[in-house]
């Protein structure tokens, strides 16, 4: 499953103003509904919120890097018979 970590860190680091803060806020709920709709889920691990997605190829489309084991990022080719 891919996954990459949720980070709100600075998210309002650069805000000079309340309105501005809101703004921040917005987008960032604008774009977790987006996520939701199209599927992905949020997944409490240890400490940190992973924002996880079952279709690898939905969550590289969205432009995300996923941070799991490379053995696990691994696609594998079907065989071709010759």
């Amino acid at each position: 499953m891919s996954y990459f970590t949720w980070k709100d860190n600075g998210l309002t680091d650069d805000c000079a103003s309340l309105e501005a803060m809101a703004s921040r806020f917005e987008e960032c709920a604008k774009l977790m509904r987006r996520m939701s709709d199209e599927g992905f889920k949020l997944k409490k691990h240890l400490k940190a919120n992973r924002i996880i997605h079952k279709d690898s190829h939905i969550f590289e489309k969205w432009g995300f890097i996923n941070e799991g084991m490379p053995h696990r990022q691994l696609t594998l080719m079907p065989e071709e018979k010759i």
